[in-house]
C-alpha cells in the first residue's frame, strides 16, 4: 500500500528493536562489531566506516522520502558532493553548473577538483539555451558529463525546470544532479522529474535543529550507487552514529516543520514588499517572481528561504544583518530558529570578486518556526534603524 510523505518520514527504516521492542532505532555508538568467526559477520556488520545500523536506518528513510532505490549518508553536504563527483566522473570530464551555486560547492568543483582534472562552466540554469551551449562546448579537454543545479538556488532563489534540464542531460549523455537542500524532499522530488541524482546538506532542513552536520546522495542507478558506496567506504567521510541518529529524529518532523517555514516565509515576503527600504524580494511564492509558475508546478510549496536586496546598498544590508535579535546572524539555514545571513561575506565569500559574486546589498533570511508577529517585529526594528 502506498503511504503518504509523513507516514514514510516516521516509519521508513524505523522498525522496532528486535531485542527490546524500542520504537526508536537505537544509537549504535560503536566503531566495530564482533564476528562469530573470521569473516563470519552478524547481519553484515563489520566496521563502522563501512556500515552501522543507525546510519542504515537513516539511509533507508532518505531513500523512501525521495522515492529512490539508494541513499548514502555522509559527514557533510560537501563530503557527499565530493564522493558523488569522484564516483561519477574522471579526469578531463566537464561539469556545467549554476552561476549562483552555494559558494562551498563552487570552491569544491573549481578549486579542489580542478586539480584532479575536472573542468567547469558556470551559467544561468534558468536559461536553457545557455545550458545547451555550455554542455555542447564541453571543457577545454573533455566532454560534459554532469549538469549540476540548485533549485531554488542559493542565494538568488532562481527556479530551474528540472524536467527540461533532465532532457538536456539525457541528450548529452550527462548526469543531472539536483541539490535539493533548499526545497527538501517534502517540497520537491527531483528524481520523479527526471533527475539522476539528488544531493542534500542534511545539516539544513532534513536535520532541522542546527545540531547535526551531514550530507546525502540519493539515486536510483544501481551501477553508480555501487561506485558511490565504494568511495564512501574507501574515503570514509561517513556520518557518525550520533549525527545519523539526530538526523533521523529531525527527519520525522520534516513535513510539519516545512509547513510552518513556508507559511511564515510567505507572510514575511509579502510584508517586505511594503517596506521602502527594500529594493527587491526574491521569493518564489511571490506572483512577480520569474520562476513563480514553474515553482508552483514542481514544488508543493515555496519554501522558507527569502533573499532581500536593500535600496541602501551594502551599508544597509550590513546594518540590517547585524541588527536583528530573533533572526540570529549565523551561517547555515533550515533550522527551527530563524537565521540572518550576509552572503557576500559569509556563505558566498569564496566567490567574492568573481563573476559569481553575490550582490553586496543582499541579505538572506532562513525563516524559522517562531511566532510570525515576533519575526515581523524584529525585521521592522532592524529596517527602521537603517
Amino acid at each position: 500500500m502506498s503511504q503518504g510523505f509523513n507516514t514514510r518520514a516516521v516509519h521508513a527504516g524505523q522498525e522496532p528493536d528486535g531485542t527490546t521492542g524500542a520504537v526508536v532505532v537505537p544509537l549504535y555508538q560503536t566503531s566495530t562489531f564482533a564476528q562469530d568467526g573470521i569473516g563470519v559477520l552478524r547481519n553484515g556488520y563489520e566496521y563502522g566506516r563501512g556500515t552501522n545500523p543507525t546510519r542504515d536506518s537513516l539511509q533507508t528513510q532518505l531513500a523512501a522520502l525521495e522515492g529512490a532505490g539508494h541513499a548514502f549518508s555522509f559527514a557533510s553536504g560537501l563530503a557527499a558532493e565530493d564522493a558523488l563527483i569522484r564516483a561519477a566522473l574522471a579526469p578531463r570530464d566537464h561539469i556545467v553548473l549554476g552561476n549562483d551555486v552555494y559558494g562551498g560547492t563552487y570552491r569544491l568543483i573549481n578549486k579542489v577538483l580542478s586539480g584532479w582534472g575536472i573542468s567547469n562552466s558556470a551559467v544561468d540554469m534558468s536559461d536553457q539555451d545557455a545550458v545547451r551551449a555550455a554542455v555542447a562546448a564541453g571543457g577545454p579537454e573533455g566532454k560534459t558529463r554532469m549538469i549540476w543545479v540548485e533549485t531554488p538556488s542559493n542565494p538568488m532563489m532562481k527556479i530551474t525546470d528540472i524536467a527540461a534540464l533532465a532532457q538536456i542531460a539525457r541528450d548529452a549523455g550527462a548526469v543531472l544532479v539536483v541539490d535539493n537542500t533548499f526545497a527538501s524532499p517534502y517540497l520537491q522530488n527531483p528524481l520523479a522529474l527526471g533527475a539522476d541524482v539528488v544531493v542534500h546538506s542534511t545539516t539544513k532542513y532534513i536535520g532541522g535543529h542546527s545540531d547535526a552536520s551531514g550530507g546525502a546522495v540519493v539515486l536510483n542507478d544501481t551501477e553508480l550507487a555501487e561506485k558511490i558506496g565504494f568511495v564512501q567506504f574507501a574515503v570514509g567521510a561517513v556520518s557518525a552514529p550520533m549525527e545519523a541518529w539526530l538526523t533521523t529524529r529531525g527527519l520525522k518532523t520534516l513535513g510539519v516543520r516545512m509547513d510552518r517555514h513556508c507559511e511564515n516565509a510567505q507572510h514575511i515576503a509579502e510584508w517586505l514588499l511594503t517596506r521602502p527600504e527594500v529594493e527587491r524580494v526574491l521569493y518564489p511564492g511571490l506572483p512577480d517572481h520569474p520562476g513563480h509558475e514553474l515553482a508552483a508546478r514542481q514544488m508543493r510549496k515555496f519554501g522558507g528561504m527569502i533573499s532581500v536586496q536593500l535600496t541602501g546598498g551594502e551599508a544597509a544590508a550590513r546594518s540590517v544583518a547585524e541588527a536583528t535579535r530573533v533572526f540570529t546572524l549565523a551561517e547555515s539555514l533550515g533550522g527551527v530558529e530563524s537565521l540572518m545571513n550576509y552572503p557576500a561575506e559569509m556563505t558566498h565569500a569564496s566567490v567574492k570578486g568573481t563573476a559569481l559574486a553575490v550582490p553586496e546589498n543582499l541579505i538572506r533570511l532562513s525563516v524559522g518556526i517562531e511566532d510570525l508577529e515576533d519575526l515581523l517585529a524584529d525585521l521592522a526594528q532592524a529596517l527602521d534603524g537603517i
